[in-house]
């Protein structure tokens, strides 16, 4: 697969603080990168250099072919960018936003008022759309926020922080679009502190600390590196747990952990076979369960075993130029 962000040795400082110190970033086209990190980590200022409203101090970029140092101006034709927080104009309807950005960018004939149109119907803002913004929902105002980034057809999606304050429904919704646009070519690189957001979303994963990429891989790849499965056995009936208890510490020679609610184990292993010999012992006893799986560690555990921390769950607020 061609790759369409291509970051090698990123140095940015801002005096005495080094904000990236040596990162190395590269995105196929047509993919979802993640960039995960904590407060402070480098993730907005790697961001800004992307999209060309920063330069290194050091390293270099290439966006979609081009050299984005070199020639700034035709990468910013290519790419559009969501930032953490909504820039449209309050005062505007959401319509009236898109047309204006349309018009800015010099688009041929009326075609800003039909590419606001339809932007406005694709996400599900034609109730709203001739409202003023100052009007919307925190979700609604997300969505007309990253349709402005849409206007000019950008074939690389920045997004930084896109989901922060919103509720469950209008992430999952503003996740909808992002995967659609994956899928239409669009390739997206998205900053993120929501874990969940991560490993629902992104193809390849980034983890950014201290302005250093300390792992890179698909979710998969990088929950495997922590460690061992687990597995969790949880039995319909809450007597039965002494038996299974037994069951599983046959079979691997350790004593599981009872969880907190009495009625559910879980062990550690690397013995994917444990599984099924534990199905048939199980079933031999007629022991039915409502839980019983092999799974792979969280990412929140991948950042802890990386970082040596948890990931906080506020914005990213970082220096900038």
């Amino acid at each position: 697969m061609d790759t369409c962000i291509r970051a090698s040795g990123l140095v940015k400082r801002f005096g005495r603080t080094t904000a990236l110190d040596g990162v190395d970033l590269e995105v196929p086209t047509g993919s979802i990168q993640g960039v995960l990190g904590p407060n402070g980590a480098g993730k907005t200022t790697m961001v800004r250099i992307l999209a060309t409203l920063a330069r290194p101090d050091e390293g270099s970029v290439h966006v979609a072919g081009y050299d984005a140092l070199r020639d700034p101006v035709a990468v910013r034709g290519l790419v559009g960018l969501t930032g953490q927080y909504a820039s449209v104009d309050d005062e505007l309807t959401g319509r009236e936003n898109l047309e204006l950005i349309g018009q800015l960018l010099g688009m041929p004939g009326r075609g800003w008022k039909a590419r606001a149109r339809e932007l406005v119907e694709r996400f599900d803002l034609s109730e709203a759309g001739d409202r003023p913004v100052k009007t919307y929902s925190g979700g609604m105002r997300r969505r007309i926020d990253l349709a402005a980034s849409l206007v000019g057809r950008p074939q690389v999606l920045y997004l930084d922080e896109p989901t922060t304050g919103l509720d469950p429904r209008s992430r999952g919704d503003l996740w909808q679009i992002v995967r659609n646009l994956a899928e239409e070519g669009t390739t997206v690189l998205l900053t993120t502190q929501y874990l969940e957001e991560a490993d629902e979303l992104a193809d390849r994963i980034a983890v950014i600390d201290h302005g250093r990429t300390v792992a890179e891989g698909t979710p998969s790849e990088l929950k495997r590196r922590t460690g061992s499965q687990t597995l969790h056995v949880r039995p319909v009936d809450p007597t039965d747990i002494d038996r299974v208890m037994g069951f599983v510490t046959d079979l691997l020679g350790t004593s599981p952990v009872l969880a907190s609610d009495g009625v559910s184990i879980s062990v550690p292993t690397d013995e994917p076979i444990l599984l099924s010999s534990l199905v048939r012992r199980l079933d031999q006893q007629a022991i039915t369960t409502d839980e019983l799986a092999l799974r792979l560690p969280s990412l929140d555990d991948v950042f802890f075993s990386l970082t040596g921390r948890a990931l906080p769950g506020d914005t990213d607020e970082e220096v900038s130029a």
